[in-house]
């Protein structure tokens, strides 16, 4: 079995929702990935500020991203292009050329590969 995990949520309302959701993500993507499963992060959306975020040393859930950071399968290159992510040191995914964008991870294509896909 192999889950695709996608944050959407933004770092920048600076909400506890915001923060719940993708310390969630790290943590679940964490289970996975200590129980030995097939687990990608991706950030799309608003998600895409997140990494920028996470890589802080003094951000909560810092230590969780660093411990799940091999498991980031890149950033949505539309969506960063859109919310004006920093992109820096990440792959960007242009799986789904959709129309007037620099393109954006593909879902369907994650679900033929047989990706469970969970969003947070």
């Amino acid at each position: 079995m192999k889950t695709a995990i996608i944050v959407l949520s933004d770092p920048k309302n600076g909400s506890e929702e915001s923060l719940g959701r993708v310390f969630n993500a790290l943590a679940t993507a964490y289970d996975f990935k200590s129980a030995g499963k097939d687990v990608s992060i991706l950030f799309l959306g608003t998600g895409t500020r997140w990494p920028e975020t996470l890589a802080q040393d003094d951000h909560p859930a810092h230590n969780l991203f660093n411990e799940v950071a091999d498991k980031i399968e890149g950033i949505s290159c539309a969506c960063a292009d859109v919310f004006g992510a920093n992109t820096s040191g990440f792959d960007l995914i242009r799986d789904n050329a959709a129309p007037k964008t620099t393109g954006l991870p593909s879902l369907s294509k994650l679900q033929d590969q047989g990706f469970n896909i969970l969003t947070f």
